[in-house]
């Protein structure tokens, strides 16, 4: 695996809310599972600029990550971790959550 002082290289951290939260699902091998879908919002520097900037982006979860987020409140902001993948169905890309805190 490919690192960034020591870091694998497709590690993100994204403060955001949780906009869509399915119900909560368990694989064929009985590991609980949630879809999401997150928005973010803030203000960025670019190019020596401030610029607001956006995004919705789709989410999954694993395990007790995806049970303590059926169980969150969705009003609240987060900061989650994870890794980005192509979805199995299409050539969006999906986020991983490993794990999350209130922001």
């Amino acid at each position: 695996m490919e690192r960034w002082r020591g870091i694998p290289l497709n590690t993100i951290e994204l403060s955001a809310r949780i906009a869509e939260l399915g119900t909560l699902r368990y694989t064929p091998a009985g590991v609980p599972a949630a879809q999401l879908v997150l928005e973010h919002e803030s203000e960025q520097l670019e190019a020596g600029s401030p610029r607001k900037v956006g995004l919705s982006i789709k989410a999954r979860a694993f395990g007790s990550v995806a049970e303590q987020l059926a169980r969150s409140d969705l009003s609240q902001q987060f900061r989650f971790r994870g890794f980005l993948a192509s979805a199995r169905t299409s050539k969006s890309i999906v986020f991983h959550i490993q794990e999350f805190t209130l922001f």
